[in-house]
């Protein structure tokens, strides 16, 4: 018997469950089950919540559709922040809770959550790649898990399963492939983007750290002062901020944006 609560932030939905006791042991199958939009609950990735091993409030466990762990996932860290808030009676102001990727701080504003993100690594600005017979300009950066970036002028026309899939498993990304991002900008400090996730292996309706890593690579490009607005494919308008320290070098990542429950259930076989 497990119980459950689904929730989404900005589109991006999750099967959560409660772990501080350390008694759920699933497997990778058993996760990609729960996942299974066909045959279980159905959500691009499973939370969850752990007791901290490094002194912070929780620990985060994330696990893409595929079953497989990863180190971060920005929406799924606000819905993680706003589950154990619930767990404490929604008494908390703030919680911070350790990743793969590094602590994460978490603010709660009415029903929308501030995180505060690990500094993100690995910018690789400016590359020409060959993908689909094309050369493309491609920007990449690790923002808790790795995001290629690449600027469109019409998002909407965008083959993002065909062109990220082979982008995701481009040879310049192996072995572990990348998250790609596809953007257009709006008008300086706003932009659009789509997102085709890896351990999904197919378009989401939003990715939270896919936000952070295109909002780093406009301001690095275009000098835009943060904040920076985010839509995204599911149709919310996130907030991304930061300090740039130097080229390159960030501190203070945040991602303002909406942390939703939908839920609740109890499955008897898994």
């Amino acid at each position: 018997m497990l119980k459950f609560t689904k929730m989404n932030g900005a589109g991006n939905d999750f099967v959560v469950v409660d772990n501080r006791d350390n008694s759920l042991f699933l497997s990778e199958d058993q996760i990609k089950r729960l996942c299974d939009r066909q045959r279980g609950v159905g959500a691009d990735g499973f939370l969850a919540v752990e007791p901290s091993q490094n002194g912070a409030d929780y620990r985060m466990r994330y696990y893409n559709a595929d079953g497989g762990e990863a180190e971060m996932c920005g929406n799924g860290a606000r819905c993680f922040a706003r589950f154990v808030n619930q767990l404490e009676g929604n008494s908390l102001t703030e919680t911070n809770f350790e990743t793969i990727a590094g602590v994460i701080k978490g603010e709660f504003l009415n029903d929308e959550v501030r995180i505060q993100l690990s500094k993100p690594f690995d910018f690789a600005l400016n590359e020409t790649l060959e993908i689909k017979d094309r050369k493309r300009l491609v920007h990449s950066v690790n923002t808790g898990v790795p995001h290629a970036v690449i600027f469109v002028d019409e998002l909407a026309s965008v083959d993002v399963c065909a062109l990220g899939a082979a982008t995701r498993h481009h040879d310049h990304f192996a072995p572990t492939g990348t998250n790609v991002n596809f953007v257009q900008i709006i008008e300086p400090g706003s932009i659009c983007i789509r997102t085709f996730e890896r351990g999904v292996e197919a378009e989401t309706l939003a990715c939270g750290t896919g936000m952070v890593a295109c909002s780093i690579v406009h301001h690095e490009i275009s000098d835009v002062p943060s904040p920076i607005r985010v839509t995204v494919a599911g149709g919310d308008t996130l907030e991304v901020g930061f300090d740039r320290v130097s080229e390159g070098a960030y501190e203070n990542v945040t991602l303002l944006g909406p942390a939703e429950f939908t839920f609740e259930g109890i499955l008897e076989t898994i």
